[in-house]
């Protein structure tokens, strides 16, 4: 959804600008889902993810002004989800600072595996994987999840936080190195 947006999705955000909450939810239901892996990525559970998917919607909504029916919908969406996102790991961090309560691990789906020796490394190292990308620094994560998990393109990564193509392949290459290190030291 790179580029220009279709006419539908021009005529949808129009109508969105002008206060049609319809023609909000037919622009945005289709969006939800990238929105929400983008956010557990971001954050790693499912529960905080939809939270921040409905923040974001609603804020998406009370902005609505903002929105320009000559440029795609999707990078708007999320970059105010990567803010919801950050918000809420800010909140998450202050109160394990304060002692609040912990971070859940969140659930993940294994691969099936030949035998159950495999299978269990297998998850060991998936869940080792994600543990050390929620510990790469706030920019590192950000790109890595957006061009190198879902697959965005670099440019389409650089408009969405805000950063140069150049700057975008450097975070996702130091990032890369930086779970490359951290997994092959087990």
């Amino acid at each position: 959804m790179q580029g220009q947006p279709d006419s539908q999705e021009q005529a949808l955000v129009a109508k969105v600008a002008a206060g049609d909450r319809r023609a909000f939810t037919e622009l945005v239901e289709p969006l939800i889902p990238r929105l929400l892996a983008t956010s557990l990525r971001m954050l790693g559970a499912h529960d905080e993810a939809e939270d921040v998917v409905q923040n974001a919607l609603a804020s998406a909504w009370i902005a609505r002004k903002r929105l320009d029916p000559a440029r795609p919908v999707l990078p708007f969406l999320t970059t105010i989800t990567l803010n919801k996102c950050r918000d809420k790991l800010r909140r998450r961090k202050a109160a394990q600072f304060l002692g609040f309560g912990n971070a859940s691990m969140p659930e993940l789906a294994s691969d099936p595996a030949p035998s159950p020796e495999t299978e269990t490394v297998d998850r060991q190292l998936l869940q080792k994987t994600h543990a050390e990308i929620q510990r790469l620094p706030l920019r590192l994560r950000e790109a890595l999840i957006l061009a190198a998990i879902e697959g965005r393109s670099q440019s389409e990564v650089a408009d969405i936080l805000g950063i140069s193509e150049k700057a975008v392949e450097s975070l996702v290459y130091r990032a890369r190195k930086v779970l490359k290190e951290k997994i092959s030291r087990e």
